[in-house]
């Protein structure tokens, strides 16, 4: 990757719908090789898919809370895994050192359905010993954006 391929991650990361044709011209590339070096990006894993950014208290997820699991064995990681996979109101899990194996990030409708997901759902995961739940009063920043400038800085040197 060179500092033409990180400004065109820049681009797309501030704006998805950006053309290609306005890429080249803020990367001084012809459209042909802006498209050409985005199909290897994405061939290559480093772009991983094109998204909407919503607000999602305005379609009705009221609840953004975090959620702290820990796991009693890593034998049942995978299962846990699995089935963390298939819920939609989970939009992050990250295992993690520390006292607890996993971290959620869940975005739910209100805290009754909060409460019924961890309940019915997390709770019951064969292995899971204990949750601790964090529930968002107000989000200061919540981004998408994985900032690259000084990756290229340093790429350029």
């Amino acid at each position: 990757m060179d500092a033409i391929d990180l400004k065109i991650l820049e681009i797309l990361q501030q704006n998805g719908r950006a053309t290609q044709l306005e890429i080249a011209q803020k990367v001084a590339l012809s459209q042909p090789a802006v498209a050409e070096r985005i199909r290897k990006l994405e061939e290559r894993g480093i772009i991983k898919g094109y998204t909407a950014v919503i607000d999602a208290s305005r379609v009705g997820k009221d609840i953004t809370a975090f959620v702290s699991v820990g796991i009693e064995h890593p034998k049942y990681f995978d299962k846990f895994t699995e089935t963390i996979r298939s819920l939609p109101e989970v939009l992050e899990c990250h295992r993690v050192a520390g006292q607890e194996s996993y971290i959620l990030k869940i975005k739910t409708d209100n805290t009754k359905s909060l409460d019924r997901l961890l309940v019915e759902t997390i709770r019951t995961i064969k292995g899971v010993t204990q949750t601790v739940t964090t529930i968002v009063l107000s989000s200061i920043k919540e981004e998408t954006l994985v900032h690259i400038s000084a990756a290229a800085k340093r790429s350029e040197q």
